[in-house]
């Protein structure tokens, strides 16, 4: 049966962030992912976790530039050593989080020299496949749409195999995005299968509007219960915008959790 987790970013947007634990565990599930949790302590995250019996999944690296906003840092040579920070406190909240992958980011390359760009991400995400691995979390690479964040530097299933595989680190993985990928190139169920070994975390959110699924044209009544058919053993994180409130838009996930 799919497991699937909320996250807490995009979801429970109705109670501050350290009582969307609470409200996720109520409707139902057992996991949950939240991008950036830096605002809040380890301490205080592991308090509502073991209280509500819950996983914390994966969380992001925080890799914006603090100069432009922008979430490039790994692909700007001359912000290296500010990636290695950032990757630090990653693995810190990921490793007392419990979680089992951290999505390192990438961002847009914006007026950055692809040349440069290429190199630096490769040997940034090295580093951090490196630096996580020492605490037993997972490095994810995700791809992201270019409708939504233009000039993403890694947009597609292929591209992120591929930078996945010159880095050529044991604990570099792929993050599967549904909704991000339809934009991209479609095909979902074939890429993911034919991926599948790569493929450590999954996310989804219809198209367009990245709602709830049933919301779109993306026909999740089908691809749950067929990535149980092709042995995905992974967390599936609900990372979409409830049309309205978060617990009246999980009608849809009603036979998951």
């Amino acid at each position: 049966m799919p497991r699937l987790e909320a996250n807490l970013q995009w979801m429970f947007n109705e109670y501050d962030l350290i009582d969307r634990y609470d409200a996720a565990a109520r409707a139902g599930f057992k996991g949950v992912e939240l991008q950036a949790p830096y605002s809040l302590e380890v301490q205080q995250i592991v308090e509502r976790l073991e209280k509500n019996n819950l996983k914390h999944v994966i969380i992001n690296s925080p890799v914006s530039d603090p100069d432009t906003g922008k979430g490039n840092v790994g692909l700007r040579a001359d912000r290296k050593d500010l990636y290695k920070e950032r990757t630090a406190q990653a693995a810190k909240y990921a490793s007392g989080l419990g979680c089992i992958g951290v999505n390192i980011g990438c961002g847009p390359i914006d007026d950055i020299d692809p040349d440069e760009a290429h190199e630096t991400y490769i040997a940034n995400i090295y580093h951090a496949a490196e630096e996580l691995g020492k605490v037993g979390v997972i490095a994810l690479v995700e791809p992201i749409n270019t409708r939504d964040q233009p000039g993403f530097f890694v947009n597609t299933s292929k591209q992120a195999l591929a930078v996945i595989a010159e880095a050529n680190h044991p604990n570099l993985a792929l993050l599967y995005d549904f909704y991000h990928m339809q934009i991209m190139e479609g095909d979902l169920a074939m890429t993911v299968k034919e991926n599948l070994s790569s493929i450590k975390h999954i996310q989804i959110a219809d198209n367009p509007g990245r709602n709830e699924p049933g919301t779109g044209e993306i026909n999740y009544n089908h691809l749950l219960p067929y990535l149980d058919e092709i042995g995905y053993e992974g967390w599936i994180g609900c990372e979409y915008g409830p049309t309205g409130n978060t617990e009246q838009s999980l009608g849809w996930a009603s036979a998951w959790l």
